[in-house]
């Protein structure tokens, strides 16, 4: 059974919505599972270290997570039209992982949430594949031959799936055709790690 790493950094609940919808999807591949992480929050000033383990919700990731996995989908909420802080920061420091090519070769894809329908979701998922190129990674998109992404309303892009959460104290849920193209996201990575073989 081959894992797939699905890490993301999420503030307001739905960016980790969607990375549990692409965990699904990975979870329809024969001999595929997903294994959930996340990244802890940065702040300019520290003054006390967080704790190893999150009080809830996914554990936080280390490099063992990445040099395991036989693929990666990597989400975050798009900030300015780039990936939130916490994920480059976690991002920032794997270089020992590109000096020895651990993810070189391995299939990767990316997801993000915006709060409005033109927030930069495209530009967030191309600059979050740049590091991705940078480790050797194989990217994987959406096509169009998936019918979800020529009817959605909300979020989804052919560069990975997406979501307009709206700018309201509460979030909006995932729309069917958002939640679809996560687990097609999920599934599309994991059908390549299988096919690829790799640990």
């Amino acid at each position: 059974m081959i894992e797939i790493l699905v890490l993301y950094y999420s503030r307001h609940g739905s960016t980790a919505a969607m990375a549990r919808h692409v965990c699904r999807g990975i979870g329809q591949e024969p001999g595929a599972q997903a294994r959930l992480r996340t990244v802890p929050p940065v702040a300019a000033q520290t003054a006390v270290a967080l704790p190893p383990v999150p009080d809830s919700g996914a554990p936080y990731a280390d490099h063992r997570d990445l040099r395991e996995c036989a693929g990666l989908v990597l989400g975050s909420p798009t900030r300015f039209g780039n990936m939130g802080a916490p994920l480059k920061h976690f991002l920032d420091g794997t270089s020992d992982l590109w000096l020895s090519g651990a993810m070189a070769g391995k299939p990767a894809a990316v997801f993000t949430s915006t709060g409005t329908q033109h927030g930069g979701q495209e530009s967030t998922l191309l600059s979050m594949m740049l590091p991705l190129l940078h480790h050797g990674m194989l990217l994987v998109g959406l096509p169009y031959t998936l019918p979800q992404l020529s009817a959605t309303a909300a979020g989804g892009t052919p560069y990975g799936a997406s979501h307009v959460a709206g700018t309201a104290p509460t979030p909006r849920p995932l729309a069917p055709h958002e939640a679809e193209l996560c687990e097609a996201l999920g599934r599309r990575v994991a059908a390549f790690a299988v096919r690829l073989g790799r640990p």
